[in-house]
């Protein structure tokens, strides 16, 4: 017998990542070997003889580094006759149940420890938070709609109207100049239904000044977007908001700007001397160019979208200078914190930074990135960076987490991997992070929700053949069965339950841009939306579902246990709790 489980309180404890200088117990169970060597890797070789605990078992208590970041392990194991082997972890990365390897010369296939600072601690009022993502173009129009100067937008006269799907000028055929003119005088009128739905955290895609509708080519970091509203009109919204218990995260777009932008000023329409017009610009070395001015280093080489040199001083002091640099005027306006736009292509000493400056302007400001994949362990421009050791980000979008929700409910997959992935993420991101991801279904950069869970999300057609796409009554009847079924598993895993605007209200759609539809607000999904409200109310008022120890099981390959229970000591994430409770929750796929 060779036993070994990274998820099994049996073989380590405590389970999951370890503080910084703290003391692991191993835990390997064998019963035809003489010596069992725990090896470990983190910047030095580690080879520490275990102790026979037991006619079957082996234990060593590990003295975690003091410093931060992964430490990687595996067992050597030894026979009477000589010959050894190592025990490793399983192929597919997520931890648990290892097996017999008989080459102990390698080193990969290894178990992963997360070493994280023990001072380490998100914002309280992200823990569990409900949080709903808005477009803010597509969300809610108010009276006071500011008029459009520009000439080469295309703003629609009324909400109902659907997309265009003509070329535009500079555009081509991806919508970027159409607009429906919602702005945050129109979000603000709308936080009552917002705090009704359980509403705890708005994210609201970039608000800026930029060409585009989606405002990821940002013109101005100074000035919100004249169509939304004005800087008072923000202020107004985050206040508002937080008296009603709602606070209000910034998109934060600091990997590129846009072409048409205050800093390379492409088609002049600024009045500063932009980086495309002169090298003599103040804003020439923020940019990298490889022949001046028509070719240079642009994000995924979309020409639109010129790239930063985040590691430039003099524009990380435009960002990070207190009180005026970027990122801390608009906490002081009023934002709880940002979301970080392709978190993973800012250098980490950049992050590092961001994370000092907005802490010191408000402690409990947040800062969460978008990682796609496993934020503990990810290769990033030839660098292994790990996001949840305390330094960079408080949390991260759960996309790992939607992928194995959708595979589950389109039966791609079996209940088991659903759960191996919950389990992984319990072994290798801090409480702290753990409890404050941003847990997903729908998101403005895919197609929407109701239609990738009936697999009918368009990407081949034409986009005149997306603009006609529908679902059927059937399907759209299977797609929120469903969906029902996705928001229930998040409201019962650790987290933060995520909203995409309209998701809640039965909205459809292919890829960008027919997930941006305008809300339709008069003609909703009433049922469904109330089924949403009151799911996530329900988590809202419940104390063991926000922060209670989660236990997760597969009963069979339909079907997920969530066991959430309090011990009577203590909560998750550490704050005392003297009450023993449980709740246990049984979900079946459609």
């Amino acid at each position: 017998m060779l036993y070994f489980s990274s998820h099994d309180p049996a073989c380590r404890i405590p389970l999951g990542p370890a503080a910084a200088g703290s003391t692991v117990q191993f835990r390997f169970y064998a019963d035809n070997v003489t010596h069992v060597v725990f090896r470990g890797w983190m910047g030095n070789d580690l080879h520490i003889p275990m102790v026979r605990s037991g006619a079957d078992s082996f234990t060593v208590d590990l003295p975690v580094p003091k410093e931060t970041g992964l430490l990687w392990y595996d067992f050597l194991l030894v026979r009477a006759d000589g010959s050894r082997s190592r025990y490793v972890a399983p192929p597919d990365g997520l931890g648990g149940i290892g097996h017999e390897d008989f080459h102990p010369e390698n080193t990969d296939s290894s178990y992963q420890l997360t070493v994280y600072q023990p001072s380490f601690k998100t914002p309280s009022f992200l823990h569990s938070a409900t949080i709903y993502q808005i477009f803010p173009d597509r969300f809610f129009r108010s009276a006071s709609a500011s008029i459009d100067s520009r000439t080469d937008r295309q703003m629609h006269a009324k909400w109902n109207e659907d997309l265009y799907t003509g070329e535009q000028p500079r555009a081509k055929n991806n919508n970027v100049l159409e607009f429906y003119g919602g702005n945050l005088n129109g979000i603000r009128e709308k936080l009552p239904y917002l705090a009704s739905l359980g509403v705890d955290v708005l994210y609201l895609n970039p608000i800026f000044e930029a060409s585009s509708n989606h405002r990821y080519d940002t013109a101005d970091y100074t000035r919100i977007d004249p169509l939304l509203g004005t800087e008072e009109e923000f202020t107004a919204l985050c206040t508002q908001a937080e008296n009603m218990g709602i606070h209000i995260l910034l998109d934060g777009v600091f990997s590129h700007t846009g072409e048409d932008s205050r800093y390379f000023n492409r088609f002049g329409h600024y009045d500063t001397v932009g980086a495309y017009q002169s090298k003599e610009s103040p804003f020439f070395d923020w940019y990298t160019f490889e022949t001046w001015p028509m070719k240079y280093r642009s994000w995924w080489g979309i020409h639109t979208l010129p790239e930063v040199r985040k590691n430039n001083p003099v524009y990380q002091e435009f960002m990070f200078r207190r009180p005026d640099g970027i990122l801390p005027r608009w906490i002081n306006a009023g934002a709880s914190g940002w979301r970080l736009d392709v978190a993973d292509e800012l250098p980490m000493d950049f992050l590092r930074r961001l994370r000092k400056t907005v802490k010191a302007t408000r402690r409990d400001a947040v800062v969460l990135g978008e990682v796609w994949e496993d934020a503990s362990n990810k290769i990033a421009y030839g660098e292994m960076r790990c996001y949840c050791t305390g330094d960079t980000l408080d949390s991260v979008m759960n996309y790992p987490l939607r992928t194995a929700i959708l595979d589950f409910l389109l039966r791609k997959t079996n209940a088991d991997a659903l759960v191996r992935l919950v389990r992984h993420q319990e072994e290798v991101y801090p409480a702290q992070f753990r409890y404050a991801l941003m847990n997903l279904l729908g998101s403005h950069d895919r197609a929407r929700v109701l239609n990738a869970l009936v697999g009918i999300e368009g990407q081949q057609l034409s986009k005149h053949a997306q603009r006609a796409l529908r679902l059927t009554p059937q399907e759209y009847d299977l797609a929120v069965r469903r969906y029902k079924t996705g928001l229930s598993i998040l409201c019962a895993l650790p987290g933060c339950p995520t909203i995409y605007y309209g998701d809640e209200a039965g909205m459809t759609g292919g890829p960008d841009p027919f997930c941006r539809r305008p809300y339709p607000w008069g003609e909703e999904d009433t049922e469904l939306r109330q089924f949403v409200m009151n799911k996530l109310q329900q988590r809202k008022h419940s104390y063991v579902l926000r922060f209670g120890f989660c236990d997760i099981s597969a009963p069979d390959a339909d079907s997920i246990r969530i066991r959430r229970y309090l011990d009577g000591t203590t909560d998750a994430l550490g704050h005392k709790h003297p009450q023993v409770m449980e709740e246990i929750i049984t979900i079946r796929r459609p």
